[in-house]
C-alpha cells in the first residue's frame, strides 16, 4: 500500500492564510466551514433534486475504459433523473452523473450556494455536479484545465486519494489523456505488475463528509471512491499563471483534438498503442529512481 498522509482539515480560514499556506504551496486542504451558511447544506438531497426535475433526462457514465471508436468521456446511458436515483437506492455502483450542468438543467439550485471569498476569482458560469452511489469509483486523473478546484461535497461520505503533479512520470499516465492506465488499482497497488508505483511519493488521502470542501490545486492527480450515495459540486478558478494557462490551452486545443481524431480513424489500435506506451514509459522512468 502507498504511504498516504492525511489532508489538512481547517475550519474558518482567511483568504490571506489560504493563499499563503495552500494556494502558494500547491497544497490540498479540506475546508470545513465554507458551506455552513449555504441553504444547500440543509436542502440538497436526492428527494430535493427529484422535486426540481425528476423527469429531466440525464447522461450517465461508467468506469470502464473507452474502447474501439468510442470517445473518452462518452456517455454510457441516459434516463430520467428519478429513474437514476431509483437504481442508486437499489445499489447501483458504477453509473455516475458526470459534469452535470445543473445551472442550466436545474436552475433553482444556483440559489442554494455562494462563491467563497477565498482570494480567487471563480468561473461563475459553470459550476458542475457529480452524483454516484455506494462503491462507485472515479479513475485516477487530473483536470484538463489546470484549474483550482473546490469540490463541495454533500450526502454520504467519499474517500479521495491524491498525488502531486511531480509524480506524473510514475503514474502510468496514458498518452493523449488525463488519466492513469485503467487497470492500475490505486487502492491496492500491484507492485509486481506495475513496479513504478513503488516509487510514488507525496500521496494524500481524506474522507469527505456532508458539507466539506476539498481544495484540489492545479494538476493534482485524484482518485475517488464513493462510500455512500453522494453528490458533489465543483467550482473552479481558471489558471492565471503562464505555465498552467498554456498547459490548459494545449490540453483543450491539441491533446483532446488529436485523441478524438485518432480514435475516429484507428479505433482500438489507438487505445492499445496508448496503453502500451503508458506502461513502458512509467517503467522506463522508474529506472532513473532505481539508480538513485
Amino acid at each position: 500500500m502507498f504511504e498516504l498522509s492525511e489532508v489538512d482539515k481547517v475550519g474558518d480560514i482567511s483568504s490571506k492564510e489560504f493563499l499563503e499556506k495552500y494556494k502558494a504551496n500547491s497544497k490540498p486542504v479540506v475546508l470545513k466551514n465554507i458551506t455552513k451558511e449555504w441553504p444547500a447544506k440543509e436542502k440538497w438531497s436526492l428527494e430535493y433534486f427529484e422535486a426540481l426535475g425528476g423527469d429531466r433526462e440525464v447522461n450517465l457514465y461508467d468506469s470502464k475504459p473507452s474502447t474501439d471508436y468510442k470517445l473518452q468521456h462518452a456517455a454510457e446511458a441516459s434516463m430520467p433523473l428519478k429513474d437514476y436515483f431509483e437504481i442508486l437506492r437499489e445499489g447501483e455502483q458504477d453509473l455516475r452523473m458526470f459534469f452535470f450542468d445543473f445551472m442550466r438543467e436545474l436552475p433553482p439550485l444556483k440559489n442554494d450556494f455562494s462563491f467563497p471569498e477565498i482570494g480567487l476569482k471563480f468561473f461563475k458560469k459553470l459550476p458542475v455536479m457529480f452524483i454516484a452511489g455506494n462503491r462507485a469509483k472515479v479513475q485516477m486523473h487530473f483536470d484538463i484545465d489546470y484549474a483550482d478546484i473546490f469540490l463541495c461535497h454533500f450526502g454520504g461520505k467519499k474517500k479521495v486519494i491524491l498525488f502531486p503533479p511531480d509524480q506524473t512520470p510514475l503514474m502510468y499516465h496514458v498518452p493523449y489523456s488525463f488519466s492513469a492506465y485503467y487497470d492500475v488499482d490505486f487502492e491496492n497497488p500491484d507492485y509486481e505488475k506495475y513496479p513504478a508505483l513503488k516509487y510514488v511519493k507525496g500521496g494524500l488521502e481524506t474522507e469527505l463528509e456532508h458539507g466539506d470542501v476539498l481544495y484540489i490545486p492545479p494538476g493534482w492527480w485524484h482518485y475517488i471512491i464513493y462510500e455512500e450515495i453522494g453528490y458533489s459540486m465543483a467550482i473552479r478558478s481558471f489558471p492565471r499563471d503562464a505555465k498552467n494557462f498554456f498547459g490548459m490551452l494545449r490540453n483543450l486545443l491539441w491533446i483532446r483534438t488529436v485523441d478524438g481524431l485518432m480514435r475516429m480513424v484507428f479505433g482500438q489500435k489507438w487505445n492499445d498503442r496508448n496503453a502500451k506506451a503508458a506502461i513502458e514509459k512509467a517503467n522506463n522512468n522508474m529506472k532513473r529512481y532505481e539508480k538513485g
